[in-house]
C-alpha cells in the first residue's frame, strides 16, 4: 500500500501553477501580456465566446480617447513581434474598432492564444481547503476557481489570482436609494443602446428617458436626437438627480478634445429644445403601466411623475462580488475599492484625469496575491481610464515576478478633464 504524505503547514502548495487572470477585456490581455513578459505562467478564463466580448455590447460607440490611449505598451510589444502595424496614434477608434484591430489581433497572438479559455464563467474564487475564516497555511494554499463551460462545472488551481472581469454586468438601479426595481423587460435599455442600428426599432416613435449624467446618458442623447430628426414623433427626455449638469459641461477643460465636445453638444440639445431635462429628479419607483412605464419620485422636493415608452439606463455600475464571498476583501464601505485606492479615486474629489498614479500598493487585500484591476477595481467610482487599468497590471505582474522595487515605482500622466461625473457608466474607459 502507497502512503501519500501530507504537505508540511508551512510548504508552498502553489509552486508551479498559473496566475489566474479573469475576463479577456483590454485589461485582462494587458495582464496577461505583463505576466508573460515576466516569465510567469498565465491562464485566462472568459466567459464570453471572443475577446473583448464585453465591448461588443457597446462596439457602435466611438471612444473619446484616441489610440495612443489605449493600447497597452506590453501588449503592442507583443503585437510588433507578429508583425502588427498600429493605427494612427490620434485616431478615435469605435469599440467594433477596438476588438478588430487591437484585441481580436492579441488574443491571437502566438502567446496568449494557448492561455485564453473562453466559453469559461468564473462563479466562484477561494483557497484549496479553506474558506474565508480559515487563517493557518492561508497564503501558501493554491485558489480554487470554479468554473462552468457549456460541458458542466469544473474547478482549475492558481498562484495567484486578478479579477478584469468589469463592471457592465452589473448596472446600478434606476432608483435614486439604489434599491432593486421590479423587472422592466424589454422597456429597459443598458446605458449604450445602439440606436441608430440595431436597437433602432426599440426607440423610433418612442417617448424616451434617459437617467443618468454622464457621458454614456451624452451618448445615448446624441444618437437619440439623431434619430429624432428622422422621425420627429420621437421625443426625449432626460432625468439628472442633480440641478445641473455641470461636470459634462460645455467649457469644461478637457484634454481629450472628443469628450469636451460630447458635453457641449449635449448642452445644445437641451438649449435648442430638442432634448428636455428633468434636473433634480429623485426617482423613487419605476414600473410597466397599461401605458409603457410609469416613472415617479420627487423632483425639487414636490411628487413629480411622467409616462414613457422606454427607458435608457445610464446611472453607471457597481460591482457583482458575489463570486468573491470566500476571498479577503478589503473595500471601502462607500465607494466599494479596495480600501487604500478609494479616497485616491473619489469621484466627488477626482476627475479621470487627477486621479494620481497606483499600483499594487493600493490594489492589496488582505488576502494574499488576489486583486482587482481595471474597471471592477474602481467599484462605484466612473473615473477609470484603460490607461489606469494597464498600469495597475504592469504592477501586479512585477509584484508576483518579485520585482517589489519595479512594482512600487508608479508613473503614469492622465489626460486631465473637468466633466467626469458621479453618474457616468464608465465616463472614460
Amino acid at each position: 500500500m502507497t502512503l501519500t504524505v501530507p504537505p508540511r503547514p508551512g510548504a508552498d502548495r502553489r509552486t508551479g501553477l498559473p496566475v489566474a487572470v479573469i475576463g479577456a477585456g483590454p485589461v485582462g490581455l494587458a495582464a496577461a501580456a505583463h505576466l508573460m513578459e515576466r516569465g510567469l505562467r498565465v491562464v485566462v478564463f472568459e466567459a464570453g465566446a471572443v475577446a473583448g466580448a464585453a465591448v461588443h455590447a457597446w462596439g457602435h460607440t466611438r471612444l473619446f480617447s484616441p489610440w495612443r490611449y489605449v493600447v497597452d505598451a506590453a501588449a503592442g510589444r507583443l503585437l510588433e513581434a507578429e508583425g502588427w502595424t498600429a493605427p494612427d496614434a490620434e485616431g478615435l477608434p469605435t469599440g467594433h474598432e477596438l476588438i478588430d484591430r487591437y484585441l481580436e489581433p492579441l488574443a491571437r497572438t502566438a502567446a496568449l492564444a494557448s492561455v485564453i479559455r473562453y466559453g469559461t464563467r468564473v462563479e466562484a474564487v477561494s483557497r484549496q481547503g479553506m474558506d474565508r475564516t480559515r487563517s493557518i497555511g492561508r497564503a501558501a494554499a493554491p485558489f480554487v476557481l470554479r468554473l462552468r463551460t457549456a460541458e458542466g462545472v469544473t474547478t482549475a488551481s492558481a498562484r495567484a489570482v486578478i479579477d478584469t472581469s468589469g463592471t457592465t454586468s452589473s448596472p446600478r438601479s434606476l432608483l435614486s436609494s439604489g434599491l432593486a426595481h421590479g423587472d422592466l423587460g424589454d422597456r429597459v435599455t443598458t446605458a449604450l443602446p445602439d440606436v441608430r442600428g440595431r436597437d433602432r426599432d426599440r426607440f423610433i416613435g418612442r417617448r424616451v428617458l434617459v437617467v443618468g449624467a454622464g457621458h454614456s446618458a451624452a451618448n445615448a442623447l446624441m444618437a437619440l436626437a439623431a434619430l429624432a430628426e428622422e422621425e420627429p414623433s420621437t421625443h426625449i427626455a432626460w432625468a439628472v438627480r442633480n440641478d445641473g449638469t455641470a461636470r459634462l459641461a460645455a467649457d469644461a477643460a478637457d484634454d481629450l478634445a472628443a469628450r469636451g465636445r460630447l458635453g457641449a453638444a449635449v448642452h445644445r440639445l437641451v438649449a435648442d429644445g430638442r432634448v428636455k431635462q428633468i434636473a433634480a429628479f429623485e426617482i423613487d419607483d419605476v414600473r410597466l403601466s397599461t401605458d409603457g412605464v410609469h416613472v415617479s419620485g420627487r423632483r425639487g422636493g414636490e411628487p413629480f411623475a411622467l409616462e414613457v415608452d422606454v427607458v435608457v439606463n445610464a446611472t453607471g455600475f457597481r460591482p457583482d462580488l458575489s463570486m468573491l464571498r470566500e476571498i479577503r476583501l478589503g473595500l471601502d464601505e462607500i465607494v466599494e475599492a479596495p480600501r487604500a485606492l478609494a479616497p485616491l479615486i473619489d469621484p466627488n474629489l477626482h476627475s479621470c484625469g487627477s486621479v494620481p498614479p497606483h499600483g499594487v500598493a493600493e490594489l492589496t487585500h488582505p488576502e494574499p496575491d488576489f486583486y482587482l484591476a481595471g474597471m471592477k477595481s474602481y467599484g462605484r467610482a466612473p473615473t477609470f481610464l484603460l490607461l489606469t487599468g494597464y498600469e495597475q497590471v504592469r504592477s501586479i505582474a512585477a509584484e508576483l515576478a518579485g520585482d517589489r522595487r519595479a512594482a512600487r515605482q508608479v508613473d503614469l500622466v492622465l489626460p486631465e478633464t473637468g466633466v467626469c461625473t458621479t453618474d457616468a457608466g464608465s465616463c472614460c474607459a
